[in-house]
């Protein structure tokens, strides 16, 4: 890792819901789609291939999120402590960082499941560097539903701001 130390590297995973219906309910009560489902099944088995695995995941509350990370966390070996965080709900990447900034220092490896465009915006902010094109693709392609981005920066959380972190994967496609 560069010669700097495991205690100073982060690892942080935005993960975006699987595709949702649109059906006449409360935005927070919305459902995975069949796509959605299998898009979520597919991020998780992609997460357990790339040995991305966090040590806590900061999950939406809405039913969307929760049922997209359940299928997530189903693909991994282990199940990372799981907390579903209102803030996470509908939250601009402001919000997000500040968020992240509260974290306990033992927390290595973050997995946040939220929603669009906070994760979208939060992904372009703290990417200052990227590794071969990513930056451009996550500009050009956006975050559609079930991508994933995977950023890594050194310091401690409260460190977290604006361009330091480096985006090391990008997973756009649904399927």
């Amino acid at each position: 890792m560069g010669g700097v130390s495991d205690d100073n590297h982060r690892r942080l995973v935005l993960l975006r819901h699987g595709h949702a219906e649109w059906a006449d309910v409360p935005d927070r009560d919305r459902l995975l789609t069949d796509r959605g489902r299998a898009a979520a099944t597919g991020v998780g088995r992609w997460l357990q291939s790339t040995g991305v695995a966090p040590d806590l995941v900061l999950c939406s509350p809405a039913v969307r999120t929760r049922e997209t990370w359940k299928l997530v966390a189903a693909q991994l070996a282990r199940r990372p402590r799981t907390v579903y965080e209102d803030r996470v709900y509908e939250a601009s990447p402001g919000e997000l960082i500040a968020l992240l900034n509260e974290l306990p220092d033992d927390a290595t490896a973050v997995a946040v499941i939220g929603h669009n465009p906070g994760l979208h915006g939060l992904a372009q902010v703290l990417a200052g560097d990227a590794a071969d094109d990513l930056a451009a693709r996550l500009q050009r392609e956006g975050f559609p539903a079930a991508a994933a981005a995977v950023l890594t920066f050194d310091g401690g959380w409260p460190d977290l701001e604006p361009g330091v972190g480096t985006l090391v994967s990008l997973r756009q496609s649904e399927s």
